[in-house]
């Protein structure tokens, strides 16, 4: 009896011990903003447009100057951050149609497996763009699949691209949500398909006009890229997305309280189509833009007050950022242009998103852990590929040589621990240039295309000679100075060449 009682309260010690150390992992909430500029919140110098709830974390947290994502177009910023690895490695991870299929292979080592092999549940929420389902894309009315939790996701709900691509349904799981098998979805990027009015054809029916694309297959009054026809009863309504999203957030973190949980809170705003809720339309002053901004920040007041409600703020760690730089006009006649009334989206940066330029790439990030994170600005130069390595050395768990190959560990400078920077830093443009920041330079390689983007307004940075910019004197790009520092560029130049040489090894 007394072995029997003896091994009953070893058990229970081990289980309590077990618990206790789980509850001391901290809870990880990434808000991952779409289009958000460097100067399109309040905090980062914003006047026009007021962001008082990420400027709370701001406030409370460290705000880091010298941040960037990998890419200046979304699906490989995505790819890079989930991975560990630059999306350019690997073919095919350019901005990616709604019918792909999935781009990550589900034998990679990723973020959220990382963490659930941690004992983490793991979800995702919003904006997804990485693919869906086996080579050739997914069958829409059957198991969609593989997909985030083939990729170590516990719970994911999902837009399957953008909200300016079809299919314009959200996916949970592995389910269109409220589809009616009677009425089965078809997608086509290729050709018309069924009888779906266009905006091309039947623009009288837009609440919406688009400027360039977007001319396809409408859906809410507003017409897209690609074709669909079915799925009425399964149609998001995009003034309602803002809702939708944050509250299936809320339900996750609310499910998973009791033990460590990271969710990725993919939110839309502030891409196009911007159709914000009645309660932000016409509050900025700015236009549907503008709108947007205000309701992302609402998006990020209410999950930072379910965790005040759950008693959970001050074991959460809440990082702020966005997948690229901001555009104004990105195809659809919002006004954007005409009400900026002197906002400028990328702050003191030149370029914007899709641009080789600092704008692309250099965006707000923030990172709030209270009582582990001391509140301050760092200008330590930091990369979203280097979540990866610095959650696993978070939460305890090791990586190979063949895992998140372009990774680093600087769990150290997000948590302000230290302010060393990255050796180095590098950002990928539409085209394809890349471009190195090293000890405040930065060096763009030679590539081909057109210097300027007419559609969207923005300088691409896309030149035949080399450049080479002092970013402490010169943030804004203006001065091109390879011609008087030839030497500092063949030292870059072999760098960048050396780093595009490694092999990624899956």
């Amino acid at each position: 009896m007394k072995t029997t009682f003896f091994f009953l309260l070893l058990g229970s010690w081990l289980v309590f011990q077990s618990a206790s150390v789980a509850q001391q992992k901290p809870n990880i909430v990434l808000i991952y903003a779409d289009d958000l500029g460097y100067g399109d919140i309040s905090c980062n110098g914003a006047v026009k447009v007021q962001t008082p709830n990420i400027d709370r974390i701001a406030k409370e947290g460290l705000q880091f100057t010298n941040a960037h994502a990998s890419s200046s177009t979304c699906t490989p910023s995505r790819y890079s951050l989930l991975t560990g690895t630059y999306a350019w490695r690997k073919t095919g991870t350019g901005i990616a149609p709604g019918d792909a299929a999935l781009l990550i292979p589900t034998d990679r080592v990723t973020m959220p497996g990382i963490l659930q092999k941690a004992g983490y549940k793991t979800g995702v929420v919003g904006k997804w763009h990485l693919g869906l389902g086996p080579k050739g894309g997914p069958n829409w009315n059957a198991e969609i699949k593989p997909g985030p939790l083939e990729i170590g996701f516990t719970y994911s709900f999902l837009l399957p691209a953008t909200g300016d691509r079809v299919p314009c349904v959200y996916v949970e799981n592995h389910r269109i949500v409220g589809l009616n098998p009677a009425d089965p979805i078809q997608v086509s990027y290729k050709e018309p398909i069924g009888n779906e009015p266009t905006g091309k054809d039947h623009p009288e029916l837009l609440k919406m006009k688009y400027s360039h694309g977007h001319d396809q297959t409408i859906v809410n009054g507003v017409s897209r890229i690609g074709y669909m026809s079915g799925g009425k009863s399964a149609r998001w309504v995009d003034e309602e997305m803002a809702d939708v999203l944050t509250g299936k957030v809320n339900q996750f973190i609310e499910a998973s309280k009791n033990s460590p949980f990271f969710v990725y809170f993919s939110t839309h705003d502030i891409h196009v189509p911007r159709l914000p809720n009645s309660r932000f339309a016409g509050k900025s002053g700015m236009g549907p833009r503008g709108d947007a901004i205000l309701q992302l920040d609402w998006c990020v007041g209410e999950v930072t007050k379910k965790l005040d409600q759950l008693g959970l703020t001050d074991k959460t760690i809440v990082i702020i950022s966005s997948d690229n730089g901001p555009v104004v006009d990105d195809g659809y006649k919002d006004d954007a242009v005409e009400k900026l009334n002197g906002h400028t989206p990328a702050g003191p940066l030149r370029g914007g998103k899709y641009s080789a330029f600092d704008a692309g790439t250099r965006v707000p990030f923030i990172v709030r852990w209270p009582g582990k994170v001391k509140p301050g600005t760092s200008d330590a130069l930091v990369s979203q590929v280097d979540l990866v390595a610095s959650f696993a050395a978070l939460v305890g768990q090791s990586l190979t040589k063949e895992d998140a190959t372009d990774s680093v560990n600087m769990i150290d400078t997000f948590l302000g621990r230290t302010k060393k920077s990255r050796d180095y830093v590098i950002e990928h443009a539409l085209n394809g240039t890349l471009s190195l920041l090293q000890d405040n330079w930065k060096y763009i390689e030679p590539s081909q295309g057109q210097a300027f983007m007419k559609e969207v307004s923005i300088e691409t940075g896309y030149a035949p000679q080399p450049q080479l910019y002092d970013l402490k004197n010169d943030l804004g790009e203006t001065k091109n100075l390879a011609g008087q520092y030839p030497q500092l560029v063949t030292k870059l130049s072999a760098l960048l060449k050396s780093i595009q040489e490694k092999e990624s090894t899956k």
